[in-house]
């Protein structure tokens, strides 16, 4: 099977829902979903998380960011942390969790070579798209940092699956892009129960030009992506900015302006990317 003809296939099996998840993956899912029902309150999602060991350090640890901890206490307990963030912000760590463990079981090194920048660009949109929502868009941030999270999922996906394929990812990245990325990353996206305005945002990446000034979801991703010092390896949406000349652009925010947010905001962003990058 050549690489198109690979790319084909794992698309099609996605598009059907067909999806190989290794088993720690499954666990993590059953998780969100757990966390994604409307009666899982405080105290059950407290002891959800409980049950993982490194799920409930990373959810201390974001707790007692700057992002989150404005008051400078700091809290040591599960429950705690889980009354402080809210399960929606949880939802977002099991996601990451669920992203590292698809980059965990890859064994060729140039993969995982790919799958580290890939979340450490992840770590770095999610974080800025956090800041971006609270300061510029006015979106809520928990879904941002969410939607920043998830955002290459299907690519994490496919690296996953490309230890069974040699060879797949040694071409040029726009065969990626123009044969797999959209049916694999609708398909991992819809197996994790992805709201639709999620799911939107997206697609909006994949393909779309984000507005000057920022206005939605969508607008607060693309701007976070272009923003992101670590480019991702596996996908650059046309018309895309690069970081340095991103950087460089600067609108009026209210009273203030772009690069005076990103500024005052730098010890939010490192803070939160720190956390994810754990």
């Amino acid at each position: 099977m050549d690489r198109l003809d690979a790319f084909k296939h794992i698309a099609a099996q996605a598009s059907r829902g067909d999806l190989a998840f290794p088993t720690n993956v499954n666990a993590s899912i059953r998780l969100q979903e757990a966390l994604s029902d409307p009666n899982c309150h405080v105290e059950a999602a407290a002891k959800l998380i409980q049950a993982d060991p490194l799920l409930a350090a990373r959810t201390v640890a974001i707790a007692n960011s700057v992002a989150y901890n404005r008051s400078g206490t700091e809290i040591s307990s599960v429950r705690s942390a889980v009354q402080r963030l809210g399960v929606r912000t949880l939802q977002s760590l099991v996601a990451a969790l669920i992203v590292r463990q698809l980059g965990s079981k890859i064994v060729d090194p140039a993969l995982q070579a790919m799958s580290a920048q890939l979340w450490e660009h992840t770590a770095h949109v999610a974080a800025l798209a956090q800041v971006i929502a609270r300061r510029v868009t006015h979106v809520d941030p928990d879904t941002a940092l969410f939607t920043g999270i998830i955002h290459e999922v299907g690519a994490f996906y496919m690296l996953a699956q490309a230890d069974a394929y040699p060879g797949i990812m040694q071409g040029e990245p726009e065969d990626w892009v123009e044969h797999g990325e959209v049916e694999i990353g609708r398909g991992v996206l819809r197996k994790l129960v992805v709201p639709e305005a999620v799911m939107q945002s997206v697609e909006a990446m994949w393909d779309g030009l984000r507005a000057l000034p920022p206005e939605n979801l969508g607008d607060t991703l693309l701007l976070a992506n272009d923003l992101a010092p670590v480019p991702s390896p596996m996908h650059q949406r046309p018309g895309a900015t690069t970081p340095a000349a991103a950087r460089t652009l600067d609108f009026a925010v209210g009273d203030g302006t772009l690069d005076t947010i990103l500024r005052e905001s730098a010890s939010d962003v490192q803070s939160l990317f720190a956390v994810l990058m754990l």
